[in-house]
């Protein structure tokens, strides 16, 4: 057995990732922070994560890449051990737009980095985790978002087609390892306070559209980070093929 569960989480250098990752060092995982780009901002995470007292590692790697992925793989299997619990949570949002003002390359960016990436490194982590080939089994959480449900018109239709097929894909998996020691779970962010909002050309998104929320706000990392742990541990033993909306009743 394992003496103390791994957690890769995907795209950790920010948002509810890098909250995440800092969740699940206090709970005694040791960490992998995968990032893309920005360096500087994984060891940020890194440094919070190490005072927690336990291993941490950074990897860069384009999830969306077979190669990339393998890669980072095989790196926390040398650098820290078993894989116990994987955070598909790497993903991207463009700058707002309707349907007449996508082309194709951006849909399947879109597409690419957000599906495809969960698929192979979910592939990965069943190959290391199913007590079918060996493994001592483990768990998956999806990071979707409420947009696969309210389908974001006029500002997202593209990204919200990636979330649904996220959704779908949690079902299908879980289903499919069921068996094999691997528990696959889900949950659906609504207004959530990070800097994506940025990305799609609206940096203050949040305090819009907060107050028309149920609760009446946005909500923070943190919160979607505790849910994530909470499926990702054994609090959550008879979940699977499950996904949470975190939507603040949206």
């Amino acid at each position: 057995m394992t003496e103390r569960p791994i957690a890769l989480i995907t795209g950790s250098s920010r948002g509810i990732g890098a909250a995440s990752a800092r969740l699940f060092a206090s709970q005694g995982y040791g960490v992998c922070i995968n990032y893309f780009r920005n360096a500087e901002a994984a060891e940020n995470v890194a440094r919070d994560v190490r005072a927690a007292g336990v291993a941490c590692i950074t990897v860069q790697a384009d999830v969306s890449l077979e190669a990339d992925t393998q890669r980072l793989f095989e790196t926390v299997d040398r650098e820290l051990g078993t894989l116990t619990t994987l955070v598909n949570n790497a993903g991207i949002l463009l700058k707002q737009s309707r349907l007449l003002g996508m082309d194709a390359d951006r849909i399947n960016k879109l597409f690419t980095t957000n599906v495809t990436s969960c698929f192979i490194c979910s592939r990965e982590a069943v190959k290391r985790m199913s007590t079918a080939s060996g493994g001592e089994g483990g768990t998956i959480v999806n990071v979707s978002s409420i947009a696969a449900v309210l389908g974001s018109p006029n500002e997202y239709t593209d990204y919200a087609a990636t979330k649904g097929a996220i959704d779908t894909f949690t079902r299908g998996l879980a289903l499919e390892v069921a068996g094999e020691g691997i528990r696959v779970n889900g949950v659906r962010p609504g207004i959530i306070d990070t800097t994506i909002h940025a990305d799609g050309g609206e940096p203050g998104r949040v305090q819009r559209l907060g107050p028309s929320v149920p609760l009446g706000r946005g909500g923070t990392v943190e919160e979607i980070a505790e849910a994530i742990y909470w499926l990702a541990s054994d609090k959550s033993s008879y979940a699977t093929g499950t996904t949470i909306d975190l939507s603040g009743g949206r």
